[in-house]
């Protein structure tokens, strides 16, 4: 038994190897470049706006609209102008729909959606500046992208989340922000797209890197900024109000991102599985005990607690609840021996800020401030979020926040079919808000649903003056 243990071992380990080299490498099929003429901001009929992205896929294109819709475009056969649609990230079709470009040069794209009814698009002009600036001695790339405007305008500083990928290549904000009237400075993460050094999730380090991409967009934008500001989603809500402080950001705007710490979001995302699941407070406090246990392995780098994990695996490894625990990583420390823990865990290790504590950070920010939560966050579930903020907020009536409440991360809308979320489209209102606010600083949103609580009603009214 144990001659065959032993013969295992180099091959698991070749195994986690070659899982290590895949994560951090990732090769995935680059855009195709043929249509990077078509990525872009388009106004159409009617006055609607739209922003086109590339995809992960080689040759597949996103279509968002301001107001939420959005589609994935994929190439009809033998055809570089024709694309078929399908909603949001399903692979819901019609019958007919379809998206045709006009020539590179032309600008131009149509949209057949459910039978006769057609928009017609014109791709918008946008000054863009590449540039690189420097951070902790690595080279950064970053682009200033500006709509052609009279007068001096607000540019937000487009934070990144945990993704790998290039943000100048991908996020979508750079297009719709410039065509709603403001400018952007995007920049791609260390260790990811044109920049260099190695991809990390320590915030410190990436508040750093936050802060010396506003000092560029600033330096850039000059006398055409009004003000510079911070906007981002997930993580970036880690982020910006460090770098916020480090940069004297004017204004800080922040989507579905956490009030605590990332063992937090671990936790509630373990309590949220289960009492989806139906299970009720008690297990929850059972859940509790594992979560610690798991946090503390996790905080010390997978150098101390394991004693603990042990004991919380042999006292509730029969519960009917126990193998529907996931969250960001318990799931996987109550799957696994702890010799392969002690292996995987330093591989895949990024240098994340496990238990760093945003609240100071929050407070000690003092200019205009949104958060946007949403309410049914199964990556980042929002309830103590909102509380801890709701606290913040008697102290700072310049924070605002609006919750989505039936958005999922990304402020994203779903439809549930066998217990699965199949995503339709941003929900409406959320692009409009980000750009409303970043423009006049007042939380309104002009659909029905979102909860707003303003940042001016939550402050204590002044004693009257005699």
């Amino acid at each position: 038994m144990w001659v065959r243990r032993l013969f295992l071992v180099p091959i698991v380990l070749g195994f986690l190897a070659l899982a290590a080299w895949a994560y951090f490498v990732r090769p995935v099929a680059p855009p195709d470049a043929r249509l990077a003429c078509h990525y872009g901001a388009y106004e159409f009929d009617g006055g609607r706006v739209a922003a086109v992205t590339p995809t992960s896929g080689p040759q597949s294109l996103r279509i968002t609209f301001l107001d939420g819709q959005t589609w994935r475009l994929d190439p009809a056969p033998g055809d570089d102008t024709l694309f078929g649609m399908k909603e949001g990230w399903t692979d819901r079709a019609w019958p007919g729909d379809q998206v045709t470009f006009g020539s590179c040069a032309a600008g131009t794209m149509t949209i057949e959606h459910h039978g006769p009814k057609f928009l017609t698009g014109k791709r918008q002009t946008l000054d863009t500046t590449d540039a690189t600036f420097e951070s902790h001695g690595l080279k950064l790339a970053g682009r200033l992208v500006m709509p052609r405007l009279e007068g001096a305008i607000p540019v937000a500083v487009l934070v990144h989340g945990s993704e790998r990928d290039s943000a100048i290549l991908f996020n979508r904000l750079q297009y719709l922000l410039p065509a709603s009237g403001i400018g952007v400075f995007v920049y791609d993460k260390r260790g990811t797209g044109k920049s260099e050094g190695s991809y990390s999730q320590d915030f410190n380090l990436l508040s750093d890197d936050a802060a010396a991409a506003l000092k560029k967009a600033r330096e850039l934008a000059g006398a055409l900024a009004s003000e510079v500001g911070f906007q981002g989603g997930s993580q970036a809500g880690w982020i910006e109000p460090l770098a916020a402080r480090k940069a004297n950001a004017d204004f800080v705007v922040v989507g579905y991102g956490l009030a605590e710490s990332p063992l937090a979001e671990d936790r509630e995302e373990v309590f949220d599985d289960l009492r989806t699941a139906g299970y009720g407070e008690d297990v929850i406090a059972k859940a509790r005990e594992i979560t610690d246990a798991t946090g503390r392995v996790m905080a010390s780098d997978f150098t101390q607690g394991f004693d603990g994990l042990d004991a919380v695996r042999a006292k509730y490894e029969k519960e009917p609840w126990y193998p529907k625990i996931e969250g960001e990583f318990t799931g996987d420390f109550l799957q696994n021996p702890n010799w392969l823990l002690k292996i995987l865990g330093p591989i895949f290790d990024v240098g994340t800020s496990w238990e760093h504590d945003p609240v100071p950070a929050l407070k000690a920010y003092d200019k205009p401030h949104l958060w946007i939560l949403a309410g049914r966050d199964s990556s980042a579930p929002s309830a103590n979020t909102l509380r801890i903020l709701r606290e913040v907020q008697a102290s700072r009536p310049n924070l605002d926040i609006v919750m989505f409440p039936t958005a999922d991360h990304g402020i994203i809308e779903f439809e549930e079919k066998n217990s699965e979320r199949l995503e339709t489209r941003f929900s409406e209102g959320y692009f409009q808000l980000v750009a409303d606010w970043i423009l006049f600083k007042d939380a309104k949103v002009q659909v029905p649903g979102p909860v707003v609580y303003s940042g001016k009603a939550a402050a204590p009214s002044e004693p009257p003056q005699p």
